[in-house]
C-alpha cells in the first residue's frame, strides 16, 4: 500500500492535473492530465453517452453476431489524414486482427499501452496479426503520439468523431474517467507508465474536449467474426495483453 501511495504522489507530480478533482476521499484523482479549466463537470448532460451493458470484461456476449460487418463500414483516418474505412484494414474473410482503441492521444495511460503495444508487434506479425491502434482527436494528434512515443505510424488511425466507440458501445463519461476503481490498476503500473510518457505533451490531447471522457478497448477479429471483447471500465483498465496472445496462437491464420 505505501508503494502505490508513493506511486500515485510520484504520478501527481509530473501530471499535476491528474489530482484537480477531488470530490470524496476515495476518488482516483490522478487518471488524466487534462487542466480542470477545460472542461466543466458540472455540465450537463455530454454530448453522448454509451449504452451500459453489463459485461464480464473479455466476453463477446454483449456484442451482436453481425458487429463485423457493422464495424466494417465505419470511416476513420489514418495518422496522415485519408479516410479509410475499417475493412480495408484487414482482410475480412480470413484476417486475424487485433484493434486497440485507445481513449485519446493525449492520455499518458494511452502512451503506455501504445508502447506495449508497439514492443508486441513483432510477436503480433510473427503470427500473422494485423495490429491496428485507434485513438481519438484528429491526425495531426495521432502524430505526435506516433513521433514522442515513437509508434509505427502505419498502425495509427484516428477517429475523431469516435464512430468506431460508438459502434462498439464503449464506456463514456465522468464517472468512467475519474471514478471507476478499475482505474486503480494503473498504479501497479507506475513504472512502465512513467517509461512510456518521457516524451509526453498535453498537445496531443484533442481540441474537441468531450473526448476526453471516452473509454478505450481491445477487440481481436479473424475476419468478421469477433474472437476477444474487452471494453475498459475505466482510465487505464487495460485489456492483458497475454490474453490476446493465447486467443492469436490458437487462431489458425490464413
Amino acid at each position: 500500500m505505501a508503494s502505490l501511495l508513493q506511486s500515485s504522489l510520484t504520478l501527481a507530480t509530473k501530471f499535476p492535473s491528474f489530482c484537480s478533482f477531488s470530490p470524496t476521499p476515495n476518488t482516483f484523482k490522478f487518471l488524466h492530465p487534462f487542466p480542470s479549466s477545460a472542461i466543466s463537470l458540472t455540465a450537463t448532460t455530454p454530448k453522448r453517452i454509451s449504452s451500459f451493458v453489463p459485461k464480464a470484461a473479455a466476453s463477446t456476449a454483449a456484442f451482436p453476431q453481425d458487429i463485423g460487418d457493422v464495424l466494417a463500414d465505419v470511416t476513420i483516418l489514418t495518422a496522415t489524414g485519408q479516410s479509410v474505412k475499417f475493412e480495408d484494414l484487414w482482410d475480412q474473410n480470413e484476417g486475424v486482427a487485433v484493434v486497440a482503441l485507445l481513449r485519446h492521444f493525449g492520455c499518458p495511460c494511452c502512451w503506455e499501452l501504445a508502447k506495449a503495444l508497439k514492443e508486441t508487434k513483432e510477436r503480433f506479425d510473427s503470427a500473422g496479426v494485423k495490429l491496428i491502434a485507434v485513438g481519438i482527436g484528429a491526425p495531426n494528434k495521432a502524430r505526435i503520439l506516433a513521433e514522442r512515443l515513437p509508434f509505427p505510424l502505419d498502425c495509427l488511425y484516428a477517429d475523431p468523431d469516435r464512430r468506431a466507440y460508438d459502434v462498439l458501445g464503449l464506456y463514456y463519461g465522468i464517472g468512467r474517467t475519474f471514478f471507476n476503481p478499475a482505474s486503480a490498476k494503473v498504479l501497479s503500473r507506475f513504472n512502465e507508465l512513467r517509461e512510456a510518457t518521457k516524451n509526453y505533451t498535453i498537445e496531443a490531447t484533442p481540441d474537441d474536449r468531450s473526448g476526453v471522457l471516452q473509454q478505450g478497448g481491445m477487440f481481436l477479429f479473424k475476419g468478421k467474426q469477433l474472437l476477444y471483447a474487452w471494453k475498459d471500465e475505466g482510465t487505464g483498465d487495460h485489456a492483458p495483453m497475454e490474453d490476446i496472445f493465447d486467443i492469436c496462437c490458437k487462431v489458425p491464420v490464413a
